[in-house]
């Protein structure tokens, strides 16, 4: 029995060969030039990231982001803003991963489920600094080259689609379908 012969065919095709899923919260510490009195709003900005592989089981999505806090000082006289510029690394364990995957070359990609977003910030009591209680969650997937069991069907796919191209065109058929106009048409307009 020949290779053609069997019921099922492998295929090599690129495919998501393993996925993760990661929420975090992180507690951020910011110092002020002031010693603050209240918070007045904390917002997060300029969120940038990006993921690799390490290993065969985690990727690792590194990024940073900028920490806005607006704050009052000198007994609520004055105000000011202070940002301050956050980097993490979050490790993401593969909870899916394709056992028949082909070669070491693969793509990482990440996707943010939830941008860093400020649960909560106050003035912290000891030593007076700015708390940012911070939330992030991400979505990794890795692309890989992968086999495939696809069953084969032995009588085949019987389709009249071969039969509509068993015509030929003469030229006086196709002089007569033929609109000597056309090309002197379409530039008009």
């Amino acid at each position: 029995m020949s290779f053609l012969d069997h019921e099922y065919r492998e295929i090599i095709t690129k495919a998501v060969i393993g996925k993760g899923r990661k929420f975090v919260q992180d507690t951020n510490t910011i110092n002020p030039t002031h010693k603050p009195t209240s918070i007045l709003g904390c917002w997060i900005i300029n969120h940038l990231y990006h993921a690799k592989r390490k290993g065969e089981e985690v990727v690792e999505v590194s990024g940073s982001y900028d920490v806005n806090v607006w704050y009052s000082y000198n007994d609520s006289t004055k105000t000011e803003v202070v940002t301050e510029r956050i980097t993490y690394t979050d490790p993401i364990k593969l909870s899916v991963k394709d056992k028949q995957t082909i070669g070491n070359q693969v793509e990482v990609y990440a996707k943010v489920l939830q941008q860093p977003n400020c649960l909560e910030c106050s003035i912290s009591k000891s030593d007076q600094k700015i708390v940012a209680e911070v939330e992030r969650e991400f979505l990794v997937e890795v692309i890989g080259d992968t086999k495939v069991a696809v069953r084969v069907d032995p009588s085949g796919v019987e389709t009249d689609d071969d039969d509509e191209w068993d015509f030929e065109l003469t030229d006086e058929e196709l002089a007569a379908n033929v609109d000597p106009e056309f090309s002197s048409n379409t530039n008009e307009g």
